[in-house]
């Protein structure tokens, strides 16, 4: 048995890299998670993922309890097995979908019930079956089960919301206890209010997890609240411990987490953006799908590495996504991942050298050229 740990290896002002151990390899952070939300990431095998650079996935506890359930993939030998992914897995906390996906969702202090977005059948999800669920996919680190604020939200209501959600995770924490493979991170909620959140950080670092997130941002707020967010939460996490920022998101949103101190970040867009015909390039957003492309023989982006660019040109990606084939999607995702993958990996090279700021520097200016 391998248990969890992280070492913090370097800072450069608030930037820092480091590298998480598990029992199923390690994770060099900063990192970003493709989102294989049901047990795979849309559009790529998992070889594929393997060579853009992928350290570990993201897999949402809602989507497989609901499909095909989360005692079938324990029968069949975890999600690892199930998915042929050998490196680590993060499960989200399937609040977010429980909240956004379930009509009718009725929250009390025991936990949720909800009905399904598939056929309507109702379900209650409480802290505890969250943490079995998870368990039986086989998870090396586990969010525990909160529930994410809306934006905007009154007060009131997220003072309610955020300590509850704390209540919950002292439960989580109960069912699954530290010491083991399997690590259990907290989430700090609190809306956008900074009193809030540094509540809700305090009383989860009482109840001690081996990583911290920060919940409810990406949802709809500023950048520039994002990243106030960012600013006034991040410092109130142990140092010694991964701090991850939920759905988390375009390429600037990442430099700027990772400038105030963010290891670990996830979201659909580089997949979902591929699959509506938009790539993240050195320079900024493309869409494919322009006229403009019909007959142009460069490589998506010229000083890019991955499969795609090295063997495709601009004109022939269009033409795939203008004839709807679903080859689009694998090299558009395929390019976007990989992109996402190089963005983590020259940060954490610049961090390692202190030139960080430089690094962001060069990054903005690439796009203003």
């Amino acid at each position: 048995m391998t248990p969890f740990k992280f070492d913090l290896l370097q800072q450069d002002g608030a930037a820092r890299c480091g590298r998480i151990q598990t029992s199923r390899g390690e994770i060099e952070t900063p990192v970003f998670m493709p989102v294989g939300t049901q047990g795979t990431v849309k559009g790529l095998l998992p070889e594929a993922l393997e060579e853009i650079g992928a350290q570990i996935l993201l897999a949402n506890t809602y989507h497989l309890y609901l499909r095909p359930g989360h005692d079938l993939v324990r029968q069949l030998g975890g999600l690892h097995r199930f998915m042929n992914w050998s490196k680590p897995i993060l499960t989200d906390s399937g609040g977010f979908q429980v909240f956004s996906l379930g009509d009718l969702c009725k929250i009390t202090e025991e936990g949720t019930v909800f009905q399904s977005h598939l056929d309507g059948s109702r379900y209650q999800l409480t802290p505890e079956l969250s943490i079995e669920i998870k368990r039986a996919l086989g998870s090396d680190i586990v969010m525990v089960f909160d529930e994410c604020i809306p934006y905007p939200a009154e007060r009131d209501y997220v003072a309610v919301s955020t300590a509850r959600s704390a209540r919950w995770a002292a439960r989580c924490r109960n069912v699954l206890p530290a010491g083991g493979e399997t690590a259990l991170f907290g989430i700090v909620q609190g809306g956008m209010h900074e009193d809030l959140r540094r509540q809700s950080a305090e009383e989860l670092i009482d109840i001690g997890f081996e990583g911290y997130a920060l919940g409810g941002l990406s949802v709809g707020e500023e950048a520039s609240l994002m990243y106030q967010m960012m600013e006034s939460s991040l410092p109130l996490l142990p140092v010694e411990k991964p701090r991850y920022v939920m759905g988390v998101g375009t390429p600037e949103n990442l430099i700027e987490g990772v400038a105030r101190g963010c290891d670990m970040f996830d979201c659909v867009m580089p997949t979902r953006n591929a699959r509506n015909g938009v790539l993240f390039t050195s320079f900024g957003k493309l869409s494919i799908k322009q006229a403009r492309f019909r007959d142009d023989p460069q490589p998506l982006d010229p000083v890019c590495s991955c499969y795609v660019c090295r063997n495709y040109s601009r004109a022939y990606l269009r033409h795939l996504f203008q004839s709807n084939e679903i080859l689009s999607s694998v090299l558009n995702t395929h390019h976007n991942l990989h992109y996402y993958q190089q963005l983590m990996a020259g940060a954490r090279k610049a961090i390692a050298a202190s030139c960080f700021t430089a690094y962001r520097d060069d990054f903005y200016r690439a796009r203003q050229a």
